[in-house]
């Protein structure tokens, strides 16, 4: 058994990787849900999609690998700004905040969520930087409107409490010198060691531009490449109950 129990901590010496890249996609495609088959796994984390096949709508995550970061507008929801996944891969993640429920990642063992790396769309971006139909240009016609885009990550434990809250900004325009005002543009990483031992993380956006209507900045985020370290005392109990069986299996 101590033989058995050591594999099982060995196995936690290294992250597991959520990075997109085991998934298959055509060139300059994105999955959205729409065949209907739902959540989806990667690196033993389980991301939440639904597809509505009526107004051919989606929310919660897809995954792309468009290179494109001129276009704007709905039409661009599925590039990442960057125009690759994070360290120079293919695939990357979409999420997008809709109406069905927030855009939630599982994972296959609870455990630590050590971070990942986020940036924007296409769509938020551009609507940020120059404003459209429904969005403002963050900053104003002066550039002193302190405007802001904020990514909000919850961490859930296995009975679903909530353990912390983390608050990374997508946008950022409450500088007095506006020469500090920016727009995230590239991969930056978000540490979520700090939410401690969790099951669940989910996301949410929140905008300084927001009408009766709710927020008018397109509610999107690109992810990739999310790592954590699943719980060694969850491991220890499955190689534990792997080893009853398989004594109880011999002759």
């Amino acid at each position: 058994m101590s033989l058995v129990l050591a594999f099982a901590f060995a196995g936690v010496a290294g992250a597991d990787i959520a990075g997109f890249d085991d998934l298959s996609l055509s060139p300059e495609s994105y999955w959205n849900g729409s065949d209907q088959s739902g959540d989806f796994a990667s690196g033993g984390t389980y991301f939440n999609n639904n597809y509505n096949s009526t107004y051919g709508s989606w929310d919660g995550f897809a995954y792309s690998n468009i290179t494109d970061t001129a276009s704007s507008g709905l039409t661009a929801q599925y590039n990442a700004i960057t125009g690759v996944g994070q360290n120079g891969s293919a695939n990357y993640g979409i999420s997008y905040i809709g109406w069905a429920e927030l855009p939630t990642i599982t994972l296959d063992i609870a455990g630590v969520v050590d971070g990942l790396y986020v940036t924007n769309n296409n769509y938020a971006y551009y609507s940020m930087l120059n404003g459209d139909a429904y969005g403002k240009k963050f900053g104003g016609s002066s550039g002193n409107d302190e405007d802001w885009f904020l990514l909000t990550v919850t961490g859930k434990n296995i009975s679903g409490i909530v353990t912390d809250t983390i608050d990374f900004y997508l946008a950022d325009y409450r500088f007095a010198d506006n020469s500090e005002d920016y727009i995230v543009d590239m991969w930056e990483y978000v540490d979520l060691s700090s939410l401690g031992t969790v099951k669940n993380i989910e996301f949410n956006l929140s905008s300084s531009d927001t009408g009766v209507m709710g927020m008018n900045t397109p509610a999107y985020f690109a992810m990739d490449n999310l790592s954590y370290v699943p719980e060694p005392a969850t491991m220890a109990l499955l190689a534990f109950g792997s080893l009853l069986i398989s004594k109880r299996k011999k002759p």
